[in-house]
């Protein structure tokens, strides 16, 4: 059986990371797993040529997990400043969550974060995501006390909870 790799992805690897994260976090393949959003939100993930921009864009790195050639979960580094860095699209196919490949996404995230120089890392979770928000918060996440507005105005409304994370040298 093949080795789990955690590598950059290509531009080659835009319409793979558009499947793998609606099967994530939408509809009734989500379902299959504990962390998606299924039942808050019915949109696409993202939108149409969204991955292929940010694969394009210099400050962000999408990391990809792969078991031999097929994709089975992906994180995104985002640097904002000289010192954050901003976590998203942390996903694992839904029949592979519990089983740690989550939480060795988040720390190849953290050191990559790590090798470009940042000192803290936050995220956006959606607020009545607690058991996520938890999870987050067993790996030395924090709630900063913020709050931003979904992206799309949904009734009942949306909002995202700001949780960041100081990183020391690993």
């Amino acid at each position: 059986m093949p080795e789990i790799t955690i590598t950059p992805a290509s531009a080659a690897d835009a319409p793979a990371l558009k499947t793998l994260l609606e099967a994530a976090y939408r509809g009734d393949s989500a379902r299959q797993g504990w962390n998606h959003e299924a039942d808050i939100l019915d949109d696409e993930r993202v939108a149409s040529g969204e991955v292929e921009a940010l694969l394009a864009d210099p400050s962000v790195t999408i990391l990809t997990a792969r078991d031999g050639e097929a994709l089975i979960g992906c994180v995104a580094v985002t640097r904002k400043d000289e010192a954050l860095g901003y976590l998203g699209m942390l996903c694992v196919l839904p029949t592979l969550q519990s089983g740690g490949l989550g939480r060795r996404l988040l720390d190849a995230a953290e050191d990559h974060a790590r090798a470009l120089g940042l000192t803290a890392m936050e995220m956006t979770v959606i607020d009545s995501r607690a058991s996520l928000i938890a999870w987050y918060e067993r790996r030395g996440y924090g709630f900063t006390g913020e709050r931003r507005p979904f992206p799309v105005l949904r009734d009942p409304p949306v909002n995202f909870v700001v949780l960041e994370k100081p990183l020391r040298a690993a």
